[in-house]
């Protein structure tokens, strides 16, 4: 009659801390302010997976767009959201106010 292998306490642990570095890290929500035709912060750094929110106080309406890339579009005094799918860094304005500018950083997970 066979026995079933003994696990010693060490290759649990090492079991455990191999799970723990492959469990995929929490996505944020990063939030971008607009208030008085500024982007705040302007430079954002971010994870593919995050979701970006642009929060517009301003009683007009915003956009966040690249230009030849996507447009976000943000009534006055609500949000507006993205997830990040790409990696890459992107300069962004608003269509309607080209003077207001971010800048966008995206890296890998």
């Amino acid at each position: 009659m066979r026995t079933a292998p003994t696990v010693s306490k060490r290759h649990l642990w090492i079991a455990m801390a191999l799970t723990v570095a492959a469990a995929p890290a929490k996505a944020e929500t990063i939030e971008v302010t607009i208030e008085k035709l500024v982007f705040s912060p302007a430079a954002v750094e971010a994870k593919v997976g995050d979701m970006i929110e642009w929060i517009n106080n301003d009683v007009f309406a915003h956009t966040a767009t690249v230009k030849g890339g996507w447009e976000v579009v943000i009534p006055p005094k609500t949000s507006a959201s993205m997830t990040l799918k790409t990696v890459g860094s992107v300069d962004y304005f608003c269509r309607f106010h080209p003077n207001m500018k971010g800048r966008l950083t995206v890296t890998s997970p």
